[in-house]
């Protein structure tokens, strides 16, 4: 085991009870912490039905029951008094930067000399989590994706004033946490910037799909002919995704990114409308599609669609390629193979290198094509593109 033996999970919620289970999975003892009881009753409930699972499907090991496992698991409402013993810590808890920083300082003001916080946000700075804590040095990232047990991959982010002592233990750590669904997968993110690697990676795919959600509107046509566009080539094509994902989700990251990475983020009008109208998609029953009839009516919608010829996979493929050349450029990871690697880990999904390496001149005329379309520049080729010197970048 890594150094850490005991792990303190703050925020006790779907990524908090996650998070819990893997470090339990992985041998280490465990506090889960929250602001109300319930909340701590609950997410320890469903850490323990999950346990148990795995105890039926005689996955904890020979001999291993759920209730030893569960021995390895305390509680707490109270984070000052529950990080007191512990050698690091993890929160989830909302995502609003005043209280991941009131979280971070209560553990540092309160833990032993050697504890390290690790926040699971996917958006906010590292460094300003970090940055009045008391002992910057002893925060990083560590981004895990949802469902945790399930999902292999997890982001060790270093803030600008991550220690190498801090950065490394963190990773060791994290490879201490087990997945049920392969091999886990740890990716280095060496820069604190804005979607670390595989978020990042897919964020400017959004400006073209909300380019492609208007031109659809434009021309009267119905969603299911954009999806069709897919040619049934995509585990769900884009209207059907981002009904899936949420409305409100989409908007809430084109204005994150409008605000840390470029303008070109302003969302179109027609996720705008989505939106105002509170038709966020799967979830409130009605996006782009009526869902009360269940996702096999949509698919079949889809499947006799005519195709819009409004939507390339191609162009994702280009758009993803130039994001990756990016996250090298700015040295957010040190190569290619490691954002292919952490997208398919995170995503399910082929990074786009494997196909970039081949078609570089291709992607350069294809981003080109769909910025002077969309108006936006920040999907024009970068230098590093262009020149092919990616592909010198592998490690």
């Amino acid at each position: 085991m890594a150094d850490s033996k005991k792990i303190a999970v703050i925020g006790a919620g779907l990524m908090g009870s996650g998070i819990g289970q893997v470090a339990l999975m992985g041998g280490h003892s465990v506090v889960m912490v929250d602001i109300k009881q319930e909340f701590v009753d609950k997410g320890v409930a469903g850490i323990r039905e999950g346990i148990k699972k795995l105890e039926e499907k005689g996955k904890l090991g020979e001999g291993v029951s759920a209730d030893d496992v569960m021995a390895r698991c305390s509680e707490s409402v109270d984070v000052a008094e529950a990080v007191k013993d512990c050698d690091f810590a993890i929160e989830a808890v909302v995502e609003r930067m005043d209280i991941k920083k009131q979280v971070c300082k209560n553990v540092m003001d309160n833990g032993p000399d050697h504890i390290i916080f690790a926040s699971n946000t996917s958006t906010m700075s590292i460094t300003e989590i970090g940055k009045d804590s008391g002992a910057p040095d002893r925060v990083c990232g560590m981004h895990f994706f949802n469902p945790v047990p399930l999902m292999r991959l997890i982001e060790v982010i270093r803030g600008e004033d991550t220690s190498d002592d801090t950065f490394e233990k963190s990773m060791a750590v994290a490879e201490t946490f087990p997945c049920l669904r392969g091999d886990r997968y740890i990716a280095p993110v060496l820069k604190d910037r804005p979607g670390f690697i595989v978020n990042r990676l897919n964020a400017p795919v959004q400006i073209y799909l909300s380019w492609c959600f208007d031109k659809t509107a434009e021309q009267d046509l119905d969603w299911a002919q954009l999806d069709a566009d897919a040619g049934g080539k995509m585990p769900m094509p884009p209207c059907m995704l981002t009904d899936f994902v949420g409305i409100d989700t989409m908007h809430h990251v084109m204005d994150y990114y409008k605000e840390t990475l470029s303008p070109d983020f302003e969302q179109g009008q027609v996720i705008n409308d989505l939106y105002k109208k509170g038709d966020l998609g799967q979830k409130t029953g009605k996006g782009f599609y009526d869902w009360s009839k269940g996702r096999d009516a949509i698919k079949a919608k889809i499947k006799n669609a005519e195709a819009a010829g409004i939507f390339d996979l191609e162009t994702t493929f280009a758009i993803l390629l130039n994001e990756g050349c990016r996250i090298l450029e700015e040295g957010i990871a040190s190569g290619y193979k490691i954002i292919d690697d952490a997208n398919m880990a995170g995503m399910n999904a082929p990074g786009p290198f494997g196909w970039g390496k081949k078609n570089s001149e291709k992607a350069v005329s294809i981003l080109n094509e769909v910025a002077e379309q969309t108006g936006k520049d920040y999907l024009r080729p970068i230098d590093l593109l262009k020149s092919g010197g990616f592909k010198k970048m592998r490690k």
